[in-house]
């Protein structure tokens, strides 16, 4: 039975000009024991769609989905009070900020207590204990000592450990991690991963990891998701699609990576992921991509497997035959004026 399994997933919220549609049509199924990277630019709706998954996306958003099932439950079909028994104790989720996600008033100790009090059914003292062991899992030094602290006086460092025991308190079958390492500093950065990478090898745990750091999925992920603008542009195993990328969006981010880069500038990426408001009628990805031809403005691709993985792409990279399609398509219509070339 899969972790977690979610089928043409949709997040809109209603505004004055209509509905917009942050989520649109995300499908994708995460094993037990496996880890899934998710990546993408700022906006492609990487976080929405997991916090789609929590029960997390505020009021006025409206969730949709075929299929959204944990542990072979349709989490759209619960209560809220079924929901509750299940968010934080068989799947948990790793805010990008510690610092805004734990509460200032109340001390760690009290906030990782409160979850194995509540899921758990543990008294004050059991669940006192099991928080010190928590603490001290995570690589926390003095954990009674810190128990009675605040999140101000704790380190960066330290208050995402403590959003790591308080994740993994009730043993989750899934848990997500929402860039993990965003607010740290570099050294501080591996240490977080590794304590993430050795408590999912331990316990088994169904991880998604949701980055932007290319390098950090290459060396942790057995999948990998490309998002752009709500969609999911391209699926496959780790290897295959670091090795031989088939959307052009995917192959962009490969080149963008530090690594790669010729001489002393980095490869970019024209253009800017469209706004919620200007969304393309076609691909969403065609406005800034060098291949796009009046075919990509003007339909928008599904997301068809491919390469033995998936992609949502008119002409793949892979496709023995793309560059004539192409040189047909551009021949065929003149190409919309202000597009990539």
């Amino acid at each position: 039975m899969a972790a977690i399994e979610i089928e043409n997933l949709v997040v809109e919220f209603p505004s004055s000009q209509g509905l917009l549609r942050a989520v649109d049509g995300v499908s994708f199924k995460v094993e037990q024991g496996e880890v899934l990277g998710i990546v993408g630019e700022s906006g492609s709706g990487k976080s929405v769609a997991m916090l789609a998954a929590m029960g997390l996306v505020p009021y006025p958003g409206i969730v949709r989905a075929d299929r959204l099932d944990v542990e072979g439950r349709n989490i759209l079909t619960l209560s809220d009070a079924q929901r509750r028994k299940i968010v934080g104790k068989d799947m948990a989720m790793i805010f990008q900020e510690p610092a805004t996600s734990l509460n200032p008033c109340y001390t760690v100790g009290f906030q990782i207590m409160e979850a194995l009090r509540l899921h758990e059914k543990m008294d004050r003292k059991a669940a006192r204990k099991r928080s010190v062991e928590l603490l001290e899992q995570v690589g926390i030094p003095a954990p009674e000592t810190r128990l009675e602290a605040y999140p101000h006086q704790l380190s960066g460092g330290m208050n995402q450990r403590v959003m790591i025991a308080m994740a993994i308190a009730c043993n989750p079958k899934l848990l997500i991690a929402d860039e993990p390492t965003t607010a740290l500093d570099v050294t501080i950065q591996a240490q977080i991963l590794d304590l993430l990478m050795s408590l999912q090898r331990e316990r088994g745990m169904a991880l998604i990891l949701i980055t932007h750091n290319m390098g950090v999925v290459s060396e942790t992920a057995q999948r990998v998701a490309v998002m752009y603008s709500g969609q999911v542009m391209e699926q496959n195993a780790t290897d295959r699609l670091f090795a031989d990328p088939q959307h052009p969006y995917t192959a962009a981010l490969m080149a963008a990576r530090p690594e790669n880069r010729i001489g002393d500038k980095l490869a970019t990426i024209p253009g800017t992921v469209p706004s919620l408001y200007e969304r393309p009628s076609g691909c969403l990805f065609a406005p800034r991509c060098q291949y796009a031809t009046p075919h990509c403005f003007a339909d928008r691709p599904d997301l068809r497997a491919w390469s033995g993985g998936a992609v949502r792409c008119h002409y793949p990279l892979g496709d023995a035959e793309r560059d004539a399609k192409i040189a047909a398509d551009r021949a065929s219509i003149s190409k919309p004026a202000g597009a990539a070339a």
